[in-house]
Parts: C-alpha cells; structure tokens; sequence
C-alpha cells in the first residue's frame, strides 16, 4: 500500500484520484477499503481547501466541475441514461431529480447539499 500524506499539490490530486478509481469497489474489512477511506477523507480535504464552492445555482455548478474535470454533456449523459433530459437541465429547462443530484453529486464530485438548492428555470 502506498503511503499517503495530506494533498498539497494537483499531481498529487492527481495520483490520488487515480488511485480511488482503481479501488473504489474495495470490499469492507480489506487492506485497500482502507485505504479508499483515507483517500476520500484526503481528496475532499484538499477539495475544500481548492475549491471552496462559489455560491452559484445547482446547474452553473455542474457546469463549472464539468470544466473542471473536462466532462462533456454526453458523459452526464451516458451517466445519467438520458441525453435529452441533460440537455434540458443544462438548459434550465427542466430541474434536477433527486437520481440526476445522486449521480452527478459522485461524478463530478459536489455535496449533494448543493444540487438541491433552488433555481429558476427558464421558459
């Protein structure tokens, strides 16, 4: 297992990150569950310090992690199921369901907390 310090630096984001997607599905109770949980403990740390969120509505906040991530309308969709739907939401056309919060709150890493807050919608 590596040794893990505080994140400091993006590579060391990086590194981190990478790692948590090769054993986010680490059983409970093994080596690697372990570290998965130091890891999200470190990444979120680091993500509070890095990007403490601006106070912007749910889609401008998705908007911004998907440039900050470099993810398309098309991954949403692909995560999502549904690329019409995520048209409309990005379009605020139609709001967020609490599947879409769920999703999006993991792949673009945001508190769900903060896809829930409300937002007009534009006719």
């Amino acid at each position: 297992m590596t040794q893990w310090f505080l994140i400091e630096t993006e590579a060391e984001y990086a590194i981190a990150i990478n790692r948590y997607e090769q054993i986010r599905e680490a059983e409970k109770g093994t080596e690697e569950h372990r570290e998965k949980m130091l890891l999200v403990m470190l990444i979120s740390q680091y993500e509070e310090k890095k990007w403490n969120l601006p106070e912007v509505d749910p889609v401008e906040m998705i908007k911004i992690r998907m440039e900050d991530f470099g993810y398309t309308a098309k991954d949403l969709a692909r995560e999502y199921g549904d690329k019409g739907t995520v048209s409309k939401v990005l379009n605020y056309k139609q709001a967020l369901s609490l599947t879409m919060i769920r999703k999006f709150s993991k792949l673009l890493r945001i508190p769900a907390d903060a896809l829930t807050k409300e937002y007009k919608l534009h006719h």
